[in-house]
C-alpha cells in the first residue's frame, strides 16, 4: 500500500539455490519495505546437504532477520497434515494411545504415478531423498511425533518438533534401500526408464524411490520403527501416514475364525492425497448365524463430508506468510537438524556409488522395500487388497 499508508512487502523466491543470494540483496536493497514488514518466502531446497544448507542459511542472514525468512514446505499447509495435531491432541481416544505402549509402527509413504518428465537434469542433482524424504516426510513425521507444546504458539510447536528430530538415531545404510525405475511396456505402451531422459547422464545412480528406517529415542518412541517409502513412476499417486497398532494381549479370536490377526490389527490412515480422507481399521463380526471375523473401515471421506473446496497447500501458506504466521513454516534449527541426520547416509550412498535397485515404470517399486520392513516384522499397509 502507498499514499502514506504502511507499505508491506513478500517477495517469494522459487529460483535456484545459486542465485538466492543475489535475489535477496536486490530486494532488500532496492525493494524493502521502509515502514512496514518486509518478509522473502523461500522455496525448497535449502541446500543439498548440511555444509551448503548452513552457507546459504548464513548468506540469507546477511539481509534477513530470521523472522523475515519464510522457508516454505507446501506439504505442511496440506488440509490433512495440518488436522493431524487436532486429531491427536483433541480426541481423548488418540492422544493415549500415541506412544510405543500402543503403536506397533508408523509409515510415512509419497507415491507418484509418473516419472522426472523433463526435470531429469535438476532432479538428478538431488534425488529422492533429497526431494522428498529429508523435508516433506520428515516435516511429517516431526508434527506426529512430537511432544504436546506449550500452546499453539509458532515457536512452542517448533520447539517440539526440533526435539524430536535431534532424538533421532543416526541412520544406518543397511536401513536405506534405493532404487531407480527403468523401461517398461504396458498395453502395448513402452515407458521410459530414468536414464532415458536426454538431461540425465546414462549412467547416473541417482535414486528415484528410496525407503528408509527411522528410530526415535526417547521415551516415548523407543524401538517403534517409522518407516519411510517415497518414489516416482509407480503404480499409483499417493501421499499417506498410517499408524499400526500392537496387537490386543491375549486376544480371543484368532486366525479361526476367518481373519489372520497378525494382518488385521487396528490401524489408522491419513490419507494427504489424493482424495483427503481419514480411516480407520477395525475388526467386527460378519453378519449371521456362524461366528466369523472381518475388517472393516470407519470412514472420514472428506469430499464426501464437507462441500467446500478443500484450499491449496500453497493458498494457505501464502496467506500464513501475509498475516505473518509462521507455524508451517521451517526454522533454521529445524533445518539444520534435518540435514544434520540425512547429510551421512546421503555422503556414504554417494561416496560407495551405491547401486540402485531397478524397478519397471508403473510398478510398486523394489523388493528390496518389502525386505526392509520385514526386518521390522512391518509390512507396507499400502500393499495388498486392502488400501
Amino acid at each position: 500500500m502507498q499514499g502514506g499508508r504502511v507499505s508491506n512487502r513478500l517477495f517469494y523466491l522459487s529460483i535456484p539455490p545459486n542465485i538466492f543470494i543475489d535475489a535477496v540483496r536486490c530486494a532488500t536493497s532496492t525493494a524493502s519495505s521502509g515502514n512496514g514488514w518486509t518478509r522473502v518466502i523461500v522455496e525448497k531446497p535449502f541446500g543439498r546437504d548440511s555444509e551448503s544448507s548452513a552457507s546459504l542459511t548464513k548468506s540469507l542472514k546477511q539481509y534477513l532477520n530470521e523472522d523475515q525468512i519464510f522457508r516454505i514446505d507446501h506439504y505442511l499447509g496440506k488440509e490433512l497434515v495440518e488436522n493431524l495435531s487436532v486429531l491427536r491432541f483433541s480426541n481423548l481416544i488418540f492422544e493415549p494411545l500415541w506412544s510405543r505402549q500402543y503403536i506397533r509402527n508408523v509409515q510415512l509413504i509419497f507415491s507418484e504415478d509418473f516419472g522426472t518428465e523433463g526435470r531429469g537434469g535438476y532432479f538428478d542433482n538431488y534425488g529422492i531423498i533429497r526431494d522428498i524424504m529429508q523435508n516433506h516426510l520428515l516435516q511429517i513425521l516431526a508434527l506426529f511425533a512430537m511432544e504436546t507444546p506449550v500452546s499453539l504458539d509458532a515457536e512452542d510447536i517448533r520447539n517440539e518438533k526440533v526435539k524430536v528430530v535431534r532424538s533421532m538415531r543416526p541412520i544406518r545404510l543397511e536401513d536405506v534401500v534405493v532404487g531407480q525405475y527403468k523401461s517398461h511396456t504396458k498395453g502395448g505402451v513402452t515407458y521410459p526408464a530414468y536414464t532415458d531422459d536426454k538431461t540425465v547422464p546414462k549412467n547416473s545412480l541417482t535414486p528415484t524411490f528410496a525407503a528408509a528406517a527411522l528410530f526415535i529415542d526417547n521415551a516415548r518412541w523407543d524401538g517403534v520403527p517409522f518407516l519411510m517409502k517415497a518414489g516416482k513412476a509407480l503404480h499409483t499417486k499417493r501421499a499417506e501416514i498410517r499408524v499400526q497398532f500392537r496387537h490386543v494381549p491375549g486376544n480371543l479370536y484368532n486366525r479361526n475364525f476367518g481373519t489372520d490377526l497378525d494382518r488385521a490389527t487396528n490401524e489408522l490412515v491419513i490419507r494427504v492425497q489424493p482424495d483427503e480422507a481419514i480411516y480407520l481399521k477395525i475388526n467386527n463380526k460378519v453378519p449371521g448365524l456362524g461366528m466369523r471375523l472381518d475388517r472393516s473401515n470407519l470412514n472420514l471421506h472428506y469430499a464426501a463430508r464437507y462441500s467446500n473446496e478443500i484450499p491449496d497447500a500453497y493458498e494457505r501458506l501464502l496467506l500464513d506468510a501475509i498475516e505473518g504466521e509462521r507455524r508451517l513454516f521451517i526454522r533454521s534449527d529445524e533445518l539444520d537438524a534435518a540435514w544434520s541426520l540425512f547429510t551421512p547416509v546421503l555422503k556414504e550412498i554417494e561416496e560407495k556409488k551405491i547401486i540402485p535397485e531397478y524397478y519397471p515404470y508403473g510398478s510398486r517399486g523394489p523388493v528390496g522395500a518389502h525386505y526392509l520392513a520385514a526386518r521390522y516384522n512391518v509390512r507396507w499397509g499400502d500393499v495388498g487388497i486392502e488400501q
